[in-house]
């Protein structure tokens, strides 16, 4: 029985130890490899969001402009950074304090969209741009913050926008052709996947 506990408590120590060495980039290489989703224009401005040498989520820079960007999480599969319109913050401050409380993608679905019915949660009266940059994690230079064979997406978000009043089809039918998702609800967007090379 002693040998059973000891195995257990090891196995949680092996774990533990696994979370802590998830290596954190610099916050140069978080700041410089975030920043390669926003629109050139936007980049010497933009807010960034990364995570401390610890791994809690911080400001890693300041901004000056309407671009906030995060930087790729480390504990996630792949290569991903964002860089959105400031006008959405507030949609997407909600849904990373709603993950983190452990609620599932269709709860946080389901309470961003009655709360911004009540207009508890604001959303951009006039759409706003999110750009997604993703690559493969071994395309990815921890160390430098350099990025190659990464691939760029956009996505608008223009709340309760549907088919009939944007005149956009459920799903793309050719490479690159925008469509909606979400339509009707606080969450619709216009999705633009270019062609991958």
């Amino acid at each position: 029985m002693k040998t059973r506990f000891f195995l257990i408590g090891l196995f949680g120590l092996l774990c533990l130890s696994a979370v802590a060495q998830v290596e954190i980039p610099s916050q140069e290489a978080q700041i410089k490899s975030a920043l390669l989703a926003s629109p050139e224009a936007f980049r010497d401005g933009a807010k960034v969001y990364g995570h401390s040498a610890m791994g809690e989520f911080m400001v890693l820079r300041e901004g000056s402009n309407e671009m906030i960007c995060l930087a790729d999480d480390p504990n996630a599969p792949g290569f991903s950074v964002s860089c959105y319109h400031q006008d959405i913050e507030e949609f997407m401050q909600r849904g990373r304090d709603l993950k983190a409380e452990g609620k599932s993608f269709k709860e946080i679905f389901d309470i961003r969209e009655e709360e911004v019915k009540a207009g508890k949660l604001k959303m951009p009266k006039d759409g706003a741009t999110l750009f997604v940059f993703t690559a493969d994690e071994e395309n990815f230079n921890a160390k430098t913050g350099e990025v190659q064979n990464g691939y760029l997406r956009y996505v608008v978000y223009i709340p309760f926008a549907t088919v009939e009043s944007t005149g956009l089809p459920l799903k793309p039918e050719a490479p690159g052709m925008p469509w909606i998702m979400d339509p009707g609800t606080h969450r619709a967007h216009i999705m633009i996947n270019p062609p991958k090379n």
